[in-house]
């Protein structure tokens, strides 16, 4: 009676057990399904929003210079078709980002011209590290946004890529000064920047941003290096 009795329980524990791993395995599923979404929600407002700002840049040209209107508007077009051929992948190479936001900043130079002035300090090695698409184009564009576009004489954009402790580190700097996310409130495409890492590397990657000195904005992307 004793073993009939253990022979019960122990069914029953096994049933318990397999049940409760079912739940486990289809709350993982169901958790991955919402991260998924949520990558591809957050993707999907960055182009449009990307696209308008350029899009009014490409408006404050056609009055004033027509052959340069067209020229961003091809400048345009290699964005928008680079952009596309990684919108589906939740990563990419760092190079093919980094020519994005050249192309960019090429068409944003037209607006500025001597307003703007673009430096960079890249580390080669760096170059076929695996990021987010779009991000680094995204603090970019907020540092033309919110840092160039308000200075009466503009300014400079630097980007620097390199290792530091296991992570790669990427960080734009703007002449400008900080409003709102000095105190917590971030605009979309900062915010958004947040939520991706957040998603994509969990506490394993950084963002920050800060005033690095009296007029100089700092945004700093900090991404674990892939082991190769």
């Amino acid at each position: 009676m004793f073993t009939c009795l253990y022979g019960t329980v122990f069914i029953l524990f096994t049933t318990i057990y397999k049940k409760s791993r079912k739940q486990e395995v289809d709350t993982l599923k169901l958790e991955a399904l919402v991260k998924e979404l949520e990558l591809k929600t957050i993707k999907a407002h960055i182009n449009p929003h990307f696209i308008f700002n350029s899009l009014n840049s490409i408006r404050a040209l056609v009055d004033e210079n027509p052959e340069r209107a067209r020229r961003a508007v091809t400048e345009l077009s290699n964005i928008l078709r680079s952009s596309m051929q990684v919108e589906k992948a939740e990563t990419v190479n760092f190079e093919k980002e980094l020519n994005i936001v050249k192309d960019y900043l090429a068409l944003e130079n037209m607006r500025f011209e001597d307003r703007l002035k673009v430096e960079y300090e890249i580390d080669e090695d760096t170059l076929d590290q695996q990021v987010p698409p779009m991000m680094l184009q995204t603090l970019v564009e907020n540092a033309i946004k919110h840092g160039i576009s308000k200075q009466l004489h503009g300014g400079v954009v630097k980007i620097f890529s390199d290792f530091k402790n296991s992570h790669h580190e990427l960080i734009v700097q703007n002449t400008g000064y900080l409003n709102g996310a000095l105190n917590g409130h971030l605009g979309f495409g900062l915010s958004s920047t947040q939520n991706r890492l957040h998603l994509l590397y969990g506490d394993k990657a950084n963002f920050e941003i800060r005033q690095a000195t009296p007029t100089l904005v700092e945004a700093k992307l900090s991404i674990p290096v892939e082991a190769k």
